[in-house]
């Protein structure tokens, strides 16, 4: 005697009459998917508009950067200036 194993979502498919087609939560779906597609895009521009204030509320940072890059613009140009000679 030979047993077949089966689980239980094989034996619910076998004995379960076919579900039908509900059109209505496919709207709700579509629905659901675009309300969190909106929130993500509100979520973005909140974390957006945040960084752009602490940028404007911290100035030197850019001053930061600017002293930086002449520096090694300097140290290029006398670089350059070296193996020229």
């Amino acid at each position: 005697m030979t047993v077949e194993l089966i689980t239980i979502r094989d034996y619910e498919a076998r004995t379960r009459e076919p579900d039908r087609a509900h059109p209505l939560p496919k709207q709700l779906d579509t629905q659901e998917t675009s309300e969190m597609l909106l929130h993500e895009e509100l979520s973005r521009a909140r974390i957006r508009d945040l960084h752009q204030e602490t940028q404007a509320l911290r100035p030197w940072r850019r001053a930061r950067a600017a002293r930086r890059w002449s520096r090694l613009a300097r140290w290029a140009a006398d670089r350059s200036k070296r193996f020229e000679d």
